[in-house]
C-alpha cells in the first residue's frame, strides 16, 4: 500500500497529459501542433535486465500518456541471465494497447569463457550478435505502417545500434537508466588511452577528475570492469565512443538533482548530445515478482502495520545482492546489537529452505520471534514497503532505482554498494550531495568485511532523527514529486523530448 502519509497532495498517479508544452525552437507553433496530430512510431531496444528495463517501460509509458499521436514498439530481448525479464514488461504493459511488444530471433549465446572473463564484454558481445535481426525487424516495421518511425531510444549498452538507425534514417536516442554522474564518467572514457587508465589504478593518488563532481573521484568507487584487461575497460570504451552521436541521451534524473553535472557537460569544449532529464521513472506500483506469493507479501505488510511510525530499517541489496554466511552473520549481529526494527531481504547465491537456519549466529531466529522486532524474507514489494509509514531508513546497495525510490519516498540511506556503478552512486549520495549516511561508499565482492560494529553504528547514525540527512532528504522528496507535475521540470522536458523527436525526423 502506498501510505497516504508519504503522499504529497496533488500527487496523481495515473494521469495522463494529452495536451504537450509547446516548444518551438525548431518549427513554429502552427506546424508543431499539425505534425503532433499525425501518428508516429518510437521503436524501443531496452537491455532486459530489470534494474535498466523498469525505467525505460516506466519511460514508454509516460510518452503514451503524453503524446496520444504516438505509438510504441518494443524489441524483445530473450537473455538466459534474466528470464523474469519477459514476465515482467507484458504484466507492466497489460493495460497499454498502444504499445505493442515483438520477440527477437533467439541467437546464441557467447562463449562461456567470454563470460568468466568479462561479465559487460559477455553482454556487449551478446547484444551485438543481435544487430542483423534489429535492424531486419525494424525494416519490417517500416514497411507495414503508413506511420513514419521518428526515433529509435536505444539502452546507452547498445548504442553501437545507432549505426542501425543510421542506415534506416531513423535518429537514435539513448536511454540512460542511470544518472547524469554515471554519464559523465563514461564520457570521459573518451579521453583516456586504455593504458592511462590501469597507470591511474596503479599509481600512488588514485583520483579521477570527472566533470560536474566538485570532488575527486577515487578509482575505488569506479565499477571494477574499468579495470578488466580482458574485456570489461573494452566494453566501457566502445560503450563511450558511441554516446556522443546519439540525437539525444535521456536520463532518469530530474534537473534539480544534477543540474551541476549537466551543465559541465556543456563545457563548449566537446558536443554532447541533448540531455533530457526525464525522472524519477518509478514504477509505483511495484511490479510482480515469481518468488514473492500473495501469503508472503500480505504478511511482510501485516507485520509493517503493527510497528510504529518511522521505527522500521529495511535492508535490501538487489537481485544480485547476496552475501557469503559470514558477512551475512555480522549483519545479523549488527542488527541485534542496533536494537533496531528491521526488515530484511535475505538473498542467497543458491536458494535453499534451511540458508537462513544454517547460516545466522546461532539463537538469533529465537531472538527475532521472541522480541518481534525484526522479519526476514527472501523477496520485498520494495516499492510498497519504502511507502510505509514505519519505514525510517534502508540500507541499500545503492543501485540507481532504489536511490530514486527511497528519495521519492523520504526514506534516508545507509549505502552498502556491492557491483556495477553503486559504489560510484553511493559516493556520490554520501560525498557530493549529503543525502546518504556512508556505511562504505567503496565496499565490493572481495573487500574487507564489513563487521558487525561497524554496522551498528550505521544502523544508529541512520536511524537518528536529528541527523541532517533526514532533512535533507524529506527536501529532495518534494523537490522530486514537483518535477513530474505539469510544471515541472522533469515534465517539461518530456515535452521537448516529444518535440525534438517530431522535429529532427
Amino acid at each position: 500500500m502506498l501510505d497516504k502519509e508519504r503522499r504529497p497532495v496533488g500527487f496523481r498517479r495515473n494521469t495522463k497529459y494529452l495536451i504537450l508544452q509547446p516548444h518551438s525552437e525548431n518549427k513554429t507553433a502552427k506546424t508543431m501542433a499539425e505534425m503532433k496530430m499525425k501518428k508516429a512510431e518510437l521503436i524501443f531496444l531496452p537491455f532486459p535486465e530489470i534494474g535498466h528495463l523498469a525505467s525505460a517501460l516506466q519511460l514508454a509509458q509516460l510518452l503514451i500518456n503524453r503524446g496520444n499521436h504516438l505509438s510504441i514498439t518494443i524489441l524483445c530481448t530473450k537473455f538466459h541471465y534474466t528470464p523474469f525479464s519477459d514476465v515482467y514488461t507484458r504484466s507492466v504493459l497489460a493495460s497499454h494497447p498502444q504499445i505493442k511488444l515483438i520477440d527477437l530471433t533467439h541467437v546464441e549465446l557467447p562463449p562461456q569463457e567470454l563470460l568468466l572473463k568479462s561479465l559487460p564484454g559477455y553482454i556487449l558481445t551478446f547484444m551485438q550478435s543481435l544487430v542483423p535481426h534489429v535492424k531486419a525487424t525494424i525494416q519490417n516495421i517500416q514497411s507495414s505502417t503508413s506511420n513514419p518511425v521518428i526515433g529509435l531510444v536505444l539502452d546507452f549498452i547498445c548504442a553501437f545500434m545507432i549505426d542501425v538507425g543510421n542506415d534506416l534514417g531513423i535518429p537514435s536516442y539513448l536511454f540512460m537508466p542511470s544518472n547524469v554522474g554515471f554519464l559523465s564518467f563514461l564520457l570521459s572514457l573518451q579521453k583516456r588511452q586504455i593504458e592511462d587508465v590501469f597507470k591511474f589504478n596503479d599509481s600512488s593518488d588514485p583520483h579521477l577528475l570527472v566533470p560536474g563532481f566538485s570532488n575527486l573521484v577515487p578509482s575505488s568507487v569506479l565499477p571494477d570492469s574499468v579495470f578488466n584487461k580482458e574485456g570489461g575497460y573494452a566494453a566501457y570504451y566502445k560503450i563511450s565512443q558511441r554516446l556522443r552521436d546519439a540525437k539525444g541521451i535521456i536520463v532518469n534524473t530530474f534537473s534539480e538533482l544534477e543540474q551541476g553535472y549537466i551543465d559541465a557537460l556543456f563545457d563548449g569544449q566537446s558536443q554532447t548530445p541533448h540531455i533530457y532529464a526525464a525522472g524519477p521513472l518509478i514504477d509505483l506500483k511495484g511490479g510482480p515478482h515469481p518468488n514473492l506469493d500473495q501469503n508472503q507479501h500480505e504478511s511482510i505488510l501485516k507485520w509493517l502495520d503493527e510497528q510504529p511510525p518511522f521505527s522500521v530499517v529495511f535492508l535490501c541489496f538487489g537481485s544480485r545482492g547476496s552475501f557469503d554466511p559470514s558477512q551475512t552473520r555480522e549483519i545479523a549481529l549488527g542488527l541485534r546489537r542496533s536494537g533496531v526494527r528491521f526488515l530484511w531481504a535475505m538473498r542467497f547465491p543458491t536458494p535453499t529452505k534451511d540458508n537462513a537456519e544454517r547460516t545466522l549466529p546461532e539463537g538469533f531466529l529465537e531472538w527475532m520471534e521472541m522480541e518481534g522486532r525484526g522479519l526476514l524474507c527472501e523477496w520485498a514489494p520494495q516499492v510498497e514497503i519504502l511507502a510505509h509509514r514505519a519505514i525510517g531508513g534502508f540500507v541499500s546497495h545503492c543501485g540507481w532505482n532504489s536511490i530514486l525510490e527511497s528519495l521519492w519516498f523520504g526514506v534516508p540511506i545507509l549505502t552498502w554498494p556491492v557491483y556495477a556503478e553503486q559504489q560510484l552512486n553511493a559516493f556520490t549520495m554520501v560525498r557530493e550531495w549529503g543525502l546518504g549516511v556512508e556505511l562504505r561508499v567503496d565496499y565490493r565482492r572481495g573487500s574487507d568485511p564489513v563487521l558487525a560494529e561497524e554496522i551498528e553504528k550505521g544502523l544508529k547514525r541512520l536511524m537518528d532523527k536529528d541527523n541532517v540527512v533526514h532533512k535533507k532528504v524529506q527536501d529532495m522528496k518534494e523537490v522530486a514529486r514537483k518535477a513530474v507535475l505539469s510544471d515541472g521540470s522533469s515534465f517539461t522536458s518530456i515535452g521537448k523530448l516529444i518535440d525534438d523527436m517530431i522535429a529532427n525526423h
